[in-house]
């Protein structure tokens, strides 16, 4: 699915409304935490494209069905522009330059590549299975077993899933990472 969206700041809280909408059908709850970092992620992708293009740009969503319990959702900001994303160094007065550096922390991946006359930013996010239901006998952490509330001792805390390492993947040009000391940054 995807929305276009016009060279106006007024389109980004557009874009936020058209995914919250979108989230109904999908299975992820409005106030699960996937869906406000996935409107958040909307908001600063849209934001990048109508501030530095200048020019119309294409927001695409890829959700899961509403029976998956781990899926990846996809998010993808499509411009006119062929000037490379550029993470900036925000100084502690500034009100903006942070975007893709919150995109870098809340995404489990994200990069960009050129499309044809402009180029494509990307990130994903993988929902994880909701936790099995509490077992009548205590469960394992490791080799621990969890502890009651009456011995005192703070029970392990097992995540509900893992998720491999964030990364971050330039398609072109060939950059890996960010390093917000790098010489290739705008100056704020």
């Amino acid at each position: 699915m995807q929305l276009e969206i016009r060279p106006d700041p007024a389109e980004v809280g557009r874009a936020r409304r058209w995914a919250r909408s979108r989230l109904a059908g999908s299975g992820i709850a409005s106030d699960e935490p996937l869906a406000e970092t996935l409107v958040l992620l909307v908001s600063e992708l849209v934001t990048n494209a109508v501030l530095h293009t200048g020019s119309p740009a294409v927001l695409r969503l890829s959700l899961p069905g509403a029976a998956a319990d781990a899926a990846t959702v996809r998010l993808e900001v499509a411009d006119a522009s062929t000037r490379a994303p550029v993470p900036r160094c925000a100084g502690d007065d500034a009100t903006n330059g942070r975007g893709l550096a919150l995109v870098d922390g809340l995404a489990d991946r994200w990069g960009w590549s050129a499309e044809g006359e402009g180029k494509r930013i990307w990130c994903e996010l993988d929902r994880c299975a909701p936790p099995p239901p509490l077992a009548a006998t205590p469960a394992t952490c490791g080799t621990r077993t969890p502890a009651t509330a009456a011995s005192g001792e703070a029970p392990c805390a097992a995540p509900a899933c893992t998720t491999p390492a964030r990364a971050t993947a330039y398609e072109q040009p060939a950059r890996t990472g960010l390093a917000f000391d790098a010489p290739a940054y705008e100056a704020v």
